[in-house]
Parts: structure tokens; sequence; C-alpha cells
């Protein structure tokens, strides 16, 4: 699957967790989601609808985090 993945541009590049993040791609009707650190090792699919709204959710502080 060739989709452009992409990472916020605040997780930074240095080492301990400052690279840390994950990586997200338009997927025809879905979006995906993977760990930056390991992007061979498979993503998740998720609906646009679903991860806008988990998406609301954490910056409402609704989630424990």
């Amino acid at each position: 699957m060739s989709s452009e993945w992409r990472k916020s541009s605040k997780s930074g590049t240095g080492g301990g967790t400052a690279g840390d993040c994950v990586e997200l791609a338009s997927l025809n009707d879905k979006i995906g989601i993977r760990d930056s650190k390991n992007p061979h090792e498979g993503h998740l699919m998720v609906g646009r609808v679903a991860l806008r709204d988990l998406v609301n959710e954490i910056k409402a502080g609704d989630l424990d985090l």
C-alpha cells in the first residue's frame, strides 16, 4: 500500500520519546493509523467519523489518557 503517511510536526525527531508518534494516512474511505517507530508492523483502519469523534473527545479532556 503506497499512501502518504503523515505525522505531526510537533512530534520531533530526537531520542527518547521526542520522536514517538502515530502517523495517519488517507486510505480510500478510511484513515490508517500506525506507529511511526514501527511502520512496517501494520496499521489500524478507522472510519473518518470515528477518528474525528476520538480527536474531539481527546481535545475536550473526556478521556483518561
